[in-house]
């Protein structure tokens, strides 16, 4: 009997992000959306790519996401580059406050997608920008770690 593949929910991800910072922590959290930004995401239509999330007022807000119009929206479409509000508890935003406000420490976003009930929920992570050495670094392992693989396989 086969086993059923579970749904792959994801709507996109930050791939840029591994390899242009190093990923401290991640954290998920939900976001304030309008009906046809929720049917734009079902047709995986966004980009979060140049986003990142900013505190502001004691609230979480993701800036510079590109959610495209509603192909049937016609004049009820949102606007694409508009700021979201992101949902996530007080005392976690209390703990993202204290780590942003240390030095080069920032919140960009991972990946999206939709849980269990279909709620759409954004992967926050908390960042350092890496310097061009760790990225340089990072890239001998990787092939280093493809070498050891590929030598592996001979003697399976």
């Amino acid at each position: 009997m086969k086993k059923k593949k579970a749904p792959d929910n994801t709507i996109c991800r930050n791939r840029r992000a591994s390899h242009q910072f190093e990923i401290l922590e991640k954290i998920e959290c939900g976001l304030v959306l309008v009906g046809t930004e929720v049917k734009s995401l079902r047709d995986r239509n966004v980009s979060i790519d140049e986003a990142f999330a900013r505190i502001e007022r004691r609230e979480l807000w993701l800036i510079g996401c590109h959610i495209a119009p509603y192909k049937h929206g016609h004049t009820l479409n949102h606007e694409p580059m508009r700021r979201r509000k992101l949902l996530i508890h007080k005392r976690e935003l209390a703990k993202l406050t204290v780590r942003v406000e240390q030095k080069g420490l920032t919140l960009v976003p991972l990946g999206l997608h939709f849980n269990d009930r279909g709620v759409a929920k954004l992967t926050l992570g908390v960042v350092r920008g890496k310097k061009h050495a760790d990225k340089r670094q990072d890239l001998k392992a990787r092939d280093h770690q493809r070498e050891v693989d590929r030598e592996m396989r001979k003697y399976r």
